[in-house]
């Protein structure tokens, strides 16, 4: 067994755990590995040993590792290529950091997932650039729960004015939620936020929006993150091993 794949098994293992703590099934639990600065070879072994979802917070990074993992979307049509071309994995990309407005049609159109929409502009641009023969872009509204200046997402009370605009947008479907709390070693306090954004897709839903998704928890706080509902959680370290951040980088 690699050391990815035992890595994995191990996630896998908090994740059942903290599921059955809460009273919950842990295939409830969507795992997204978050390969970001890691090369297509380390994905390629995490998807050896059974992992589909990945997340990246790099475009340009992102599209270039999904090229080579994944023919064009114009050649699957066709079948792929074949010899030395892409492994032709079946993946599942999402992505999870901050979007620039000059990388909304590179994510549009390389990506099943962004879990990191703040901004109703962004949302139609990834809305316009998404090619007509995919299928809408799930997207989740990123939310700035501890009040960060450095973390991007809206303000807790904001989620309904962007869930009405991005709901207009027919290239997009929005699906839930997403939060990066600060870290902090008060449990109360770290679960107490995790609760925030699972109340605001409460309220979300009780506005007739059919939200199923919370993406919130990462390695070091993914128990607390599944109590308050996660459905979602995105894993990097504790899969891939440390990584060099820089202040754009987010897991």
């Amino acid at each position: 067994m690699t050391t990815i794949a035992a890595n994995l098994q191990a996630v896998r293992a908090r994740i059942a755990r903290a599921a059955q703590a809460a009273g919950r099934r842990a295939d409830d639990v969507v795992l997204v590995a978050v390969s970001k600065t890691f090369p297509a070879e380390r994905i390629a072994e995490a998807y050896a040993a059974g992992q589909r979802a990945f997340g990246e917070n790099q475009a340009q990074e992102a599209v270039e590792k999904i090229t080579k993992l994944e023919p064009p979307f114009s050649s699957r049509e066709k079948g792929g290529n074949e010899g030395s071309g892409p492994l032709l994995l079946p993946l599942e990309w999402h992505f999870i950091g901050p979007i620039q407005s000059n990388k909304t049609r590179l994510i549009a159109g390389h990506f099943q997932w962004v879990h990191s929409v703040e901004r109703r502009k962004i949302a139609a641009r990834l809305n316009d650039a998404r090619p007509a023969e995919l299928p809408p872009l799930n997207v989740c509204i990123q939310v700035n729960v501890s009040g960060e200046a450095s973390k991007s997402g809206i303000a807790p009370g904001e989620e309904a004015g962007l869930a009405e605009a991005i709901s207009r947008l027919p290239r997009l479907k929005l699906r839930g939620l997403m939060a990066i709390p600060e870290p902090m070693p008060d449990e109360r306090l770290r679960r107490r936020r995790f609760a925030l954004l699972r109340e605001l897709k409460e309220g979300l839903v009780a506005r007739g929006y059919a939200l199923d998704m919370l993406s919130m928890g990462m390695s070091d706080d993914l128990e607390a993150a599944i109590a308050e509902g996660a459905t979602m959680v995105r894993v990097g370290t504790a899969i891939f091993g440390p990584r060099k951040k820089n202040a754009r980088e987010q897991q």
